[in-house]
C-alpha cells in the first residue's frame, strides 16, 4: 500500500456490457486530505467512484481499505467500515421529509436508536441551514438544499472517508462555495479523507490537497492544485 493511503485502487478495470470504462486505474486517497479527481465527461470518474463504493463490480484489479482488499463488498459493509458516498444527482426521496430521510439513513448503516438524536444534532451543527427545512418533503427543496441533505445523510454515519461525486451539479457558484466551506472545515477538524469528483475545477482546487486527472478511463496526470494555476496546463490535460 502507498504510504499513508487509506483507500487504494490497484489496476482497477470496470465497464458495462463488455465495453471497458476504467482501464488499469491506480489511485490512492491518503489520510487527512482532499483529493480532487477531474476530467472530461465520459472519462470514467463516476464509474470509478461507484466501483470504489461497491455499487459497480470490477472486472479486474482490486480496491483496498486500510491496506486490506474490499473488492466485492456491498455498500452497507463499506459504510460500516467508515466509507460514505454522496452520489451524483443527490438521490433523495422526494416524498419523504428530510428528517425521515435522515432516520432511514441512520437505520441503513445500523446506528442504534438511542444514538440517533445526537447524530442528527451533530450533522445539523455542521450544516445548520438544514434545520430550516428539516420537516419539509425533499421534493419541495431547491437544488442546493437537496445537495445539503444528501451530504448530511452521508455524514450521519460519522465516516472517515467521503466520496463526493459532482456536488456542484445544478448549483450556482455561490451556493457551491457555501457548501464546500463547511465540508473542508469538517475535513480539517476531523482528519477526514475526501475524494472529490468535480466539474467546477477552480472552486474544487481551492479546497484540495492533491489532484488527479482522468481521460478515457485512465489516470493521465497527478500533481498539486498550484500546478494547475495556469489555464494553459489545465487545457492541455483536457
Amino acid at each position: 500500500m502507498s504510504q499513508s493511503a487509506i483507500v487504494e485502487a490497484r489496476g482497477l478495470s470496470a465497464g458495462y456490457g463488455g465495453a471497458m470504462v476504467l482501464e488499469k486505474v491506480d489511485l490512492d486517497l491518503r489520510e487527512n486530505e482532499v483529493l480532487c479527481l477531474i476530467g472530461h465527461n465520459g472519462a470514467g470518474k463516476s464509474t470509478l467512484m461507484k466501483t470504489l463504493f461497491g455499487l459497480h463490480p470490477a472486472s479486474a484489479g482490486e480496491v483496498l481499505l486500510h491496506g486490506k482488499p474490499v473488492t466485492g463488498l456491498d455498500p452497507k459493509a463499506l459504510s460500516q467500515a467508515g466509507l460514505a458516498m454522496v452520489p451524483e444527482g443527490r438521490g433523495v426521496f422526494p416524498n419523504l421529509t428530510v428528517d425521515e430521510i435522515f432516520e432511514l439513513g441512520m437505520w441503513a448503516v445500523g446506528i442504534p436508536q438511542a444514538e440517533r438524536a445526537a447524530r442528527r444534532d451533530w450533522v445539523l451543527s455542521i450544516l445548520p441551514m438544514i434545520a430550516e427545512f428539516l420537516h419539509r418533503r425533499a421534493g419541495t427543496l431547491s437544488g442546493g438544499q437537496a445537495q445539503m441533505v444528501s451530504i448530511g445523510r452521508a455524514l450521519l454515519g460519522r465516516p472517515r472517508i467521503l466520496l463526493l461525486d459532482e456536488p456542484s451539479i445544478g448549483l450556482a457558484p455561490k451556493l457551491f462555495q457555501d457548501l464546500l466551506a463547511p465540508i473542508r472545515a469538517l475535513q480539517q477538524a476531523e482528519g477526514l479523507s475526501i475524494l472529490l469528483v468535480e466539474q467546477n475545477v477552480r472552486e474544487a482546487l481551492k479546497i484540495s490537497d492533491r489532484v488527479v486527472v482522468m481521460k478515457s478511463g485512465r489516470i493521465i496526470w497527478r500533481g498539486l492544485p498550484a500546478d494547475l494555476s495556469d489555464n494553459r496546463k489545465l487545457m492541455e490535460l483536457y
